[in-house]
């Protein structure tokens, strides 16, 4: 499986290499055929390495489905709180970086079909004595701005949100902060998807330093996000998942990345 270091050490590869990538990046778009929209700290679904590189299971996966048609991508990294606008002004052409389809979000996207499965957990550190969401009882809760699990902390408000402190979350950009906020103690409790905090945790040896506790959230598909006017590129992308997975390269990268095919298939 593919390894990052710890968070300190690519934060800091970020910030020194950022301004060569940027150019790099920027280039790229301008020659891509198709631009995909990304948060670049999502491990394991699109986040820089060591050496400021864009890498990670969608980016992948999004550059294996348009090969197979020769279609030049490029990744663009987006504020995720604004990506359905970044998307309908034509930024970029989709959003594909563990993106999870919910009623809401069809109201102004058309999504591809489902590649993978997630939910959300509640993330404390070991020793907090809280080990379930009842226990979050006027304790402070971290969520990323934009993201599904905040959604759900609004939708469903007898799970956490009416009985966190002030009945809201602190929000973050990026889980990157929020995991350092959550590690001093700042927050109580982060309500992350899975694959995010299963992936860090594991790659950071921090297993043992927090709990992963179940939440009644209902679970969520991964797929990507395009305009409802683009049919074409829906179905090249809906298209490449089934060649992917009939020719057995949709298994390959799933077992790089999680040591197992995630496909939903």
């Amino acid at each position: 499986m593919k390894k990052v270091k710890s968070l300190g050490l690519l934060l800091a590869s970020i910030f020194l290499l950022g301004a060569c990538t940027a150019g790099e990046d920027e280039q790229a778009v301008k020659d891509a055929d198709v631009v995909v929209g990304l948060d670049d700290t999502f491990v394991p679904m699109g986040f820089r390495d060591d050496e400021g590189n864009l890498t990670g299971f969608d980016i992948d996966l999004a550059e294996a489905v348009f090969a197979l048609n020769d279609t030049e991508v490029a990744f663009q990294p987006i504020d995720w709180s604004m990506k359905e606008t970044e998307l309908k002004n034509g930024t970029i052409d989709m959003i594909w970086n563990g993106y999870s389809q919910t009623p809401e979000r069809e109201e102004d996207v058309a999504f591809s079909d489902p590649y993978m499965q997630n939910s959300q957990l509640l993330v404390t550190a070991e020793g907090s004595n809280i080990d379930s969401t009842d226990e979050m009882e006027e304790k402070i809760l971290g969520a990323q701005e934009g993201s599904s699990g905040y959604n759900s902390f609004n939708q469903d408000s007898k799970v956490l949100k009416d009985i966190v402190e002030g009945e809201s979350a602190t929000l973050y950009d990026s889980f990157n902060e929020a995991f350092i906020d959550l590690e001093n103690g700042r927050i109580d409790g982060l309500l992350i998807d899975r694959v995010y905090a299963e992936y860090y945790l594991r790659q950071n040896d921090q297993e043992d330093d927090f709990n992963l506790i179940e939440t009644p959230y209902e679970d969520e598909n991964f797929a990507v996000g395009v305009r409802k006017d683009n049919e074409e590129l829906l179905e090249e992308i809906n298209d490449g998942f089934k060649e992917l997975q009939d020719n057995g390269e949709f298994a390959e990268i799933s077992e790089e990345w999680f040591g197992e095919d995630v496909s939903t298939d």
